[in-house]
């Protein structure tokens, strides 16, 4: 016998963790829910369509996963205290929250009528608020946890025709901010992620941006690369990796903070 080639494999890095992940049906949501289950952890998935969560559950438990879902709209705070106490029905406890869920409005400020205006904040901001709330009040009387919040590089800068969804990321990084000090000293460290240009569906909701703009949707997706030194899209799989990191305790010493994943747009 050479070395430890009998030894059993080591645990992953979220084994014995419970994970409650919102957008959890497609692209990011998805991606962090496949990466985590390959990691031990337990899973409650949280979107509006059930069809698409239960694809998701199976594919983690394929990997080992013990997975429960959860069809919610995160814009109805009694659906998004029902999220919670389905995770906590499910396995006891909540050990990491991912807030992923969120919706993209394309619209020049002028044209952003209040009900439009109020959705993409009530979903992105008070849905990932409303979640924070039932989770820290629950991390901290543990006295550990993890949120990981999904932002974007919208939450750092402006941008044309989306002041609605730039509004609503740079409230998250605010919220991430603000939570992760009052947290900090109760165990609890709480972190974003602000990706880039990430190759999912929601790219084609650009296609409302070119068509104010009036050019080629192509054109706009060009445009957006040219911006970026790497010259390619993320994939959700990068932005799983990230999260991983900060679900985890190699990152027990990192709180309050907005993590640029741009591809370097940000640079220039």
């Amino acid at each position: 016998m050479i070395g430890n080639a009998s030894a059993a494999p080591s645990p992953g890095r979220l084994q014995g963790r419970t994970v409650l992940l919102t957008g959890a049906s497609r692209g990011i949501g998805r991606a962090i829910a496949l990466r985590f289950a390959a990691e031990g952890a337990a899973l409650c998935l949280v979107a509006r369509g059930a069809d698409s969560l239960e694809r998701v559950r199976a594919e983690a438990a394929a990997l080992g996963a013990p997975a429960a879902v959860h069809a919610a709209d995160l814009a109805r705070r009694e659906q998004v205290q029902a999220a919670f106490d389905a995770a906590i029905a499910a396995f006891g406890r909540v050990d990491v929250l991912v807030n992923n869920a969120g919706i993209y409005h394309a619209a020049p400020l002028v044209d952003t009528t209040p009900e439009d205006f109020d959705r993409v904040l009530q979903v992105n901001v008070y849905g990932a608020f409303h979640l924070m709330q039932l989770a820290l009040r629950h991390m901290q009387a543990r006295g550990s946890g993890k949120v990981v919040n999904i932002a974007s590089t919208a939450g750092k800068w402006g941008s044309l025709n989306q002041s609605a969804y730039n509004a609503s990321k740079h409230a998250l990084v605010g919220l991430t901010r603000c939570a992760a000090l009052e947290a900090a000293a109760r165990g609890v460290q709480v972190n974003a992620i602000c990706p880039g240009f990430v190759q999912t569906d929601m790219l084609d909701e650009f296609r409302a941006h070119a068509a104010i703009l009036g050019v080629p949707f192509e054109q706009v997706l060009q445009a957006g690369l040219a911006r970026v030194p790497q010259r390619r899209f993320l994939q959700p799989e990068e932005v799983a990796n990230l999260a991983l990191y900060l679900a985890s305790a190699e990152s027990d010493g990192m709180t309050g903070q907005s993590l640029l994943l741009d591809g370097g747009m940000l640079m220039v």
